[in-house]
């Protein structure tokens, strides 16, 4: 597969840009507020990139019982995907405000849609200006293309598929700090704790000063978690389907493919008040 299609660096980028089949999305985003990452864009951005918001173009906040940030369909990315000015053949590098949370949200979106030539900008904004590489404010009017696809429901998992997942002795990997983890607090969720029989791999565990690591060092942390079992076997959550991603980037980064996403997450359990819940390590 021609292209940069996990991580890409801000060196690297600086060279490209320009390139008439480069399309620069910038994810910045704070659950704190969220007009924050958006005008953050505004302000300043990377030349040539759009904007994309995690609730109004990466989820779809009309879905209920989906958890906070729900899947959006196939057809509302897509559209979104034509008005930036992506089609299929579009290498798309997608940015945060560092740590790649919310780009790898926009990366596995496309992954799902079978969209190859995506990538996270490594170390993300926060690199990006440290290394005083350009920035501007100008408004980006990207020419409208074609982008029609569908999501591979194979990568995608509802809570019966997740039940069925481990009950068949599959790993779910929780990318949510160890503390909500454990139910010890719960800062965004009105339960605290986890599905039982998940583990936990903090995505903030695939980063050292910022960037993530080494594809060697990354494989031996999972290889650990995971044993001998490929990547396919893997269901990964976090509180709403967002930073579990960054643990199936830092996955395939580390050659172990194929895995899925539980969508609703935590906060997609917990909306059933039948489901178990476990605390503790």
């Amino acid at each position: 597969m021609a292209g940069w299609t996990t991580l890409v660096q801000p060196e690297t980028l600086a060279i490209g840009l320009g390139r008439g089949d480069l399309a620069i999305v910038d994810c910045r985003f704070s659950l704190l507020d969220a007009a924050a990452g958006e005008q953050a864009y505004l302000t300043s951005h990377l030349p040539g990139a759009v904007y994309a918001h995690l609730e109004r173009d990466l989820s779809d906040m009309h879905r209920h019982g989906e958890g906070r940030h729900p899947w959006p369909s196939a057809d509302a990315f897509t559209e979104r995907l034509s008005r930036w000015g992506i089609d299929p053949r579009t290498q798309v590098v997608a940015y945060d405000d560092g740590d790649g949370a919310h780009a790898a949200r926009l990366w596995f979106l496309l992954r799902v849609l079978g969209h190859g030539k995506a990538a996270v900008l490594d170390g993300g904004w926060s690199r990006w200006t440290a290394l005083g590489l350009p920035v501007t404010s100008a408004p980006s009017a990207p020419a409208r293309r074609a982008y029609a696809g569908s999501f591979d429901p194979a990568r995608v998992c509802d809570a019966d598929a997740v039940q069925a997942h481990l009950a068949g002795g599959g790993v779910l990997l929780d990318a949510r700090a160890a503390p909500r983890f454990r139910g010890e607090q719960e800062p965004l969720d009105r339960i605290a704790g986890h599905v039982p029989g998940a583990s936990n791999r903090p995505y903030a565990d695939n980063l050292a000063n910022g960037q993530f690591k080494s594809a060697m060092q990354l494989a031996a942390e999972f290889r650990a978690l995971l044993g001998d079992r490929p990547g396919s076997d893997v269901v990964a959550m976090c509180g709403s389907g967002v930073t579990a991603c960054h643990n199936l980037l830092a996955m395939e980064r580390a050659g172990l493919k194929g895995g899925r996403l539980y969508a609703g997450s935590w906060s997609g359990w917990i909306s059933d008040p039948s489901r178990p819940i476990a605390t503790g390590a």
